[in-house]
């Protein structure tokens, strides 16, 4: 029998409550450009790629920021760091407001933002480890996932329509209050560990981050599974970033663009509040990342190929409840296989492998078709999902969810 001489707390969920807010706000400052894509073009006098350059910021600024932050996460711990995030996250938000007619300025208050983003994708298996038993932590991670996934629903949603009411520089500054109240609610509530860690004696103990690296690094499993980043977030962030794009050739308006990136949100919410629970439940990760994969390939081949708009909102609904919701279930099986490796660093590797899928979200633009249709650069992602699977069935099973 396992030892159970350990108690949890309560005000677990008050600060996974407002881990969720914050990583809500910073999703949501990353993709409202993406629904308003050309209106915003027209706007600043510039092409669609530099539109899309406001969101594969966040992209390209975290790939050299991904470790050291992971390093600072697991050094200096999770209140300090992820409120030096959020402040940063606050302060420039408000600036993209005030400064949100000219475009030079909203990309230099968009890199900080940028910056400010790792500190909180960083520490998600950080704060499920911290303050949830191992039964509970996919959960805990999946809830964040939903709440980031919420994030991008709203910008995707609502940007549109505070586009076509108020017009852009209205419309950031209100992104920028709403991201400034939730710093607040997060460095007041917020704490470090409860006063006795969630597990059994012994099992906090974590190995240091260089050496838990380098361990990292020479497993097979980490590199098939930062494939399955890769591509996975290459399959979501290009669809979300280029949404309109895609579908403006089909004839759809910019507010049915946000409704469809809302239906690939929905999905991925309903799906991250439901798998989670029944691979901790099940206490199985890969089958659940293998099943996940292979149904979100019909959803992408709909979102490819469907004409009408609600055959394309269903696509993108099955897209997202699969592949998208798995997010929580590979950090938490990282964090297991890679014990007693940081959770911040074996969560910012994953993030480091999904950021760098801005090559491919930049590749989509590129080689699009000369009728401006997305469709080949999206029949290979689909390719690269059934390459993803055959993986898959390489990866072993965790043992520390079967203890």
């Amino acid at each position: 029998m396992p030892d159970k001489n350990y108690k949890v707390y309560p005000y677990r969920w008050i600060v996974l409550g407002v881990f969720m807010l914050i990583n809500l706000a910073i999703q949501m400052l990353w993709i409202c450009f993406a629904p308003i894509t050309g209106p915003a073009a027209r706007f600043y006098s510039v092409s669609d790629l530099q539109i899309g350059f406001l969101a594969m910021a966040f992209m390209i600024v975290y790939i050299p920021l991904s470790i050291p932050v992971s390093w600072i996460v697991d050094t200096i711990g999770y209140r300090k760091s992820v409120s030096i995030g959020a402040v940063m996250m606050g302060v420039f938000a408000l600036l993209r407001g005030v400064f949100a007619t000219n475009y030079t300025l909203v990309v230099i208050a968009t890199m900080g933002l940028a910056v400010s983003q790792p500190f909180m994708m960083n520490s998600i298996s950080t704060v499920a480890a911290k303050w949830f038993p191992i039964k509970e932590r996919a959960t805990a991670s999946g809830l964040v996932i939903v709440a980031s996934f919420l994030g991008i629903a709203v910008g995707e949603v609502v940007s549109p329509l505070l586009f076509i009411r108020y017009g852009i520089a209205t419309m950031l500054l209100i992104y920028g209050v709403v991201a400034a109240a939730t710093v607040l609610v997060f460095v007041i509530f917020t704490r470090e560990a409860p006063p006795t860690p969630p597990c059994p004696p012994g099992g906090e103990t974590r190995a240091l981050m260089l050496d838990g690296l380098k361990r990292m690094l020479k497993m097979k499993d980490i590199w098939i599974l930062m494939g399955l980043f890769l591509v996975g977030m290459g399959v979501f962030n290009g669809i979300s970033i280029w949404i309109e794009s895609i579908v403006r050739p089909k004839g759809f308006t910019i507010s049915q663009a946000g409704n469809l990136g809302g239906a690939l949100l929905l999905g991925g919410i309903v799906g991250a509040a439901i798998i989670p629970i029944l691979s901790d439940r099940l206490r199985k990760r890969k089958i659940f990342l293998m099943v996940g994969v292979a149904m979100g390939i019909p959803g992408l081949l709909g979102v490819i190929f469907a004409g009408s708009y609600w055959t394309i909102i269903g696509s993108m609904f099955i897209l997202g409840f699969f592949l998208m919701s798995l997010a929580p279930v590979g950090y938490q099986y990282a964090a297991e296989i890679m014990y007693p490796a940081p959770e911040g660093t074996s969560n910012g590797l994953l993030n480091l492998a999904g950021q760098a899928s801005v090559v491919f979200i930049y590749g989509m633009e590129l080689f699009k078709g000369k009728d401006g249709s997305f469709t080949p650069s999206l029949l290979i992602l689909v390719g690269l999902l059934a390459l993803c699977v055959i993986l898959i069935t390489r990866l072993k099973e965790s043992a520390l969810i079967q203890t």
